[in-house]
C-alpha cells in the first residue's frame, strides 16, 4: 500500500508527535525535580532532628553523671504464709 498523504501532511503529523513526546518528557523532568527537592527537604529535616536528639541525649548523659545515683535498696523477698485450717 502506498502512502497517499502529502509530504506536508506527514511532516505535520511528525511534528505533532514530536511535540507531544517533548511535552511528556518535560513533565517527567519536572516531576523528577520535584521529587528530588522533597527528598532533599526530608533528608535535611531528618538530619536536623537527629542532631537535636543526639544533643539532648548527650545533655542527659552529662546530667546523669553529675547527679549522685540514689542508693538502690535490695528487694526483700516476701514470705507468704499458708493459712491452715
Amino acid at each position: 500500500m502506498a502512502d497517499t498523504r502529502s509530504t506536508q501532511e506527514r511532516d505535520a503529523a511528525r511534528t505533532r508527535a514530536q511535540n507531544h513526546f517533548a511535552k511528556a518528557e518535560q513533565r517527567d523532568v519536572l516531576v523528577r525535580e520535584e521529587l528530588a527537592r522533597e527528598r532533599a527537604a526530608t533528608d535535611a529535616k531528618t538530619a536536623k532532628l537527629r542532631a537535636l536528639r543526639m544533643a539532648k541525649e548527650e545533655e542527659d548523659r552529662i546530667a546523669a553523671e553529675k547527679e549522685p545515683s540514689p542508693a538502690v535498696k535490695p528487694k526483700v523477698a516476701k514470705i507468704r504464709r499458708i493459712k491452715t485450717g
